[in-house]
């Protein structure tokens, strides 16, 4: 008997996993796994749900005009050249599909983004990892590895997981030594929290150049991750290809009524970036104090790299979890030896180097 087989590579994909969200036997617990903001979504956002409670029998508008009319008025760019998706997760996969397939290649840096090379594998196209300095991408390792067969080169900036960023000035180096052909894509998913004067999201360099991309998501500072919206800013070649690619009605009446409402809450986002301007240095210092290795991040989470490698991590999260508390492994990304703590509440920050110090005087 014969079954159907799936295409060329697609069982070769690790499917994704998200951070964990639940202990056995513990009725409340801590997540710090999923990067996710501890202010919650704008009370603004909830209400505009809850209104929308009646309307779910509707379909949405599949353009989202509304939507990119507020994202344009908010970032001062042109709702024509921006495009809506199920998550930043959904536009990856449709860039993928677009510009890349069997015999290509799609390019990233080692300790990127996993969607980046899962969305490459099912596509038919091969995954390239260009070799990281001090876990932040490096332009010249990115142009070594491209090859005639590069289509798509993706950069997280800031990186998940490390929390690193290239300036500005790195990311023009790389679009410039990368050929005309080959689509960057700027991967800013964190880039409401960075405060640096030498960074830009890539609104610049898509604004100069037919060939790249910016993403961005509400899933972070906007609180909005179990909406699922991502959105694009790219040039208007690359937007009609995306609107040819997505499905008719991919982002909910639901999550653009709150996605709305969420960016004009101005007060509530100020408030998350001052948490985090606050917490984030605090819980990476205490994390340095008790001998861990961590990269200055400019995301809302630390990477801890632990001195006793994979054997130890494993134990300091079975520690973690037995306090309440859920951060994320990050052995998928290449970091056998690191967990990632997301930035919590104060209480949660506190309670997570409690533990950890608990932990390590222990061992």
């Amino acid at each position: 008997m014969t079954t159907p087989a799936p295409q060329p590579g697609l069982m070769d994909i690790m499917p994704y996993k998200g951070g964990e969200a639940e202990i056995e036997g513990l009725a409340n617990v801590r997540k710090l796994s999923a990067n996710e903001t501890p202010l919650g979504p704008s009370p603004k956002a909830i209400r505009a749900l809850q209104e929308m409670a009646h309307r779910v029998a509707e379909y949405p508008d599949g353009g989202a005009v509304r939507l990119r009319a507020a994202l344009g008025k908010h970032y001062g760019l042109d709702p024509d050249r921006l495009v809506c998706g199920n998550g930043s997760d959904e536009l990856i996969g449709l860039l993928v599909s677009a510009y890349a397939g069997p015999g290509d290649e799609v390019l990233f840096s080692r300790h990127g983004f996993l969607m980046y090379g899962i969305a490459a594998k099912a596509n038919g196209a091969t995954p390239v990892m260009a070799p990281e300095t001090d876990l932040t991408a490096d332009v010249d390792a990115l142009l070594a590895a491209v090859s005639e067969r590069t289509r798509v080169c993706f950069l997280a900036n800031p990186n998940n997981p490390t929390g690193t960023y290239l300036p500005e000035a790195e990311v023009q180096r790389l679009r410039d030594g990368l050929r005309d052909d080959i689509l960057l894509v700027i991967d800013a998913a964190y880039a409401e929290y960075v405060e640096r004067n030498d960074y830009d999201p890539g609104v610049r360099l898509v604004a100069a150049h037919d060939n790249t991309v910016m993403l961005r998501t509400f899933s972070k500072i906007f609180g909005l991750a179990g909406l699922r919206i991502g959105w694009a800013y790219a040039p208007e070649a690359v937007i009609g290809v995306l609107h040819r690619a997505r499905g008719p009605f991919n982002v909910n009446l639901a999550a653009q009524s709150a996605a709305i409402a969420a960016l004009e809450d101005t007060d509530h986002i100020a408030a998350a970036v001052a948490h985090n301007r606050e917490w984030l240095p605090k819980l990476t210092e205490a994390l340095r104090q008790l001998g861990l290795s961590v990269p200055t991040s400019i995301g809302n989470f630390a990477l801890a790299r632990f001195p006793g490698g994979a054997e130890q991590v494993q134990k300091a999260d079975a520690h973690l979890k037995s306090r309440g508390i859920i951060v994320r492994p990050v052995a998928g990304y290449g970091l056998p030896d690191c967990l990632r703590i997301t930035v919590g509440t104060e209480d949660d920050n506190k309670a997570v180097i409690a533990a950890l110090t608990e932990f390590l005087q222990g061992q």
